[in-house]
């Protein structure tokens, strides 16, 4: 009897210790250094498809730039992790490769560098499966619940920074790449009401990821996500066109990347060439401008030391 109460005893003492030991393991890699690679896309005044929705429908696939990106996780809790990150990459949208007919005639197009650093928070739907070892001589029979990928939805906060440039290829333009914030295309800077916009600005990451572990310490997957930032200038349009004369008086640059429709209409020899008006629309300011990450995406995890740090 004494020997049974012993066991009984030494069982409720062990496991327990085992069953926390088992749920505390992904604690001993709880830092991931993470790369991706990747696209960017814009949903901004330019290109886009056939309606100016500034929706799903004004998404245009041909403007899609690559994007290159670094960081590292931290696990909080074994479904929660931040995440913080660097971004470069590039950004580029064209009237000319649009659908709808008055973006055509506006003519309009940029591209810009793009830098963002990033942190996020990141909470599992599915978990990541904890695993003491992996085994490639015993081979499992395949079944959804040993197939675990996990699934994450994240949010954030970003800052970035930008450059919109247009090409001075029009009759009298050079071919050249000028960046179109100093000009003032819009009158910022130039007229009174017109600030400058900042090419350092904030963003609200969201967006979904799925990973999926190929080795114990290794894993790939793929992350989906959305920018929404507070600025409309990303590419250099927003509100309304200036006198076009007036602007040509102050910078004959600035005036000719502002109407670019110049170029375009190819009037016949003695024809004048005839700009838009001052105050007609150039760009849609009750929308700011989104852009978005499309990733593959690898990560490796690091042992965890008896400090708590990451070892290298």
């Amino acid at each position: 009897m004494k020997r049974i109460s012993l066991l009984i005893l030494t069982g409720l003492i062990i496991v327990p210790l085992l069953s926390y030991s088992q749920s505390n393991r992904w604690k001993r890699t709880r830092y991931e250094l993470t790369g991706a690679l990747g696209v960017t896309s814009i949903m901004s005044d330019l290109g886009g498809g056939d309606k100016s929705s500034h929706f799903v429908s004004d998404f245009n696939f041909l403007s899609q730039r690559p994007l290159l990106n670094a960081g590292m996780r931290y696990k909080v809790l074994e479904p929660l992790a931040v995440k913080a990150s660097l971004s470069f990459g590039w950004l580029s949208a064209d009237d000319a490769i649009s659908k709808n007919i008055y973006r055509q005639d506006r003519n309009l197009s940029f591209r810009s560098p793009l830098v963002e650093l990033s942190t996020q928070v990141e909470y599992s739907i599915i978990k990541e499966p904890v695993s003491h070892r992996y085994s490639l001589r015993r081979r499992r029979r395949f079944s959804l619940k040993n197939f675990r990928i996990n699934t994450y939805v994240f949010a954030g906060i970003a800052g970035f920074w930008f450059n919109p440039k247009g090409k001075d290829d029009g009759p009298e333009g050079t071919g050249k790449w000028v960046a179109l914030q100093p000009l003032g295309t819009e009158g910022q800077g130039l007229m009174e009401g017109r600030e400058k916009y900042s090419r350092i600005q904030l963003a609200i990451p969201l967006g979904i990821g799925m990973k999926y572990n190929i080795s114990r310490q290794i894993s790939l997957g793929v992350e989906f996500g959305a920018r929404y930032t507070f600025t409309d200038y990303i590419d250099d349009v927003s509100t309304t066109y200036i006198d076009h004369q007036w602007l040509s008086n102050v910078d004959p640059l600035a005036a000719r990347m502002a109407d670019k429709s110049l170029w375009s209409k190819n009037p016949l020899p003695g024809d004048p060439l005839i700009p838009y008006e001052a105050g007609g629309q150039r760009g849609e300011s009750r929308y700011n401008d989104f852009y978005f990450f499309s990733l593959v995406t690898v990560a490796y995890k690091l042992n965890t030391g008896r400090n708590g740090l990451p070892k290298f």
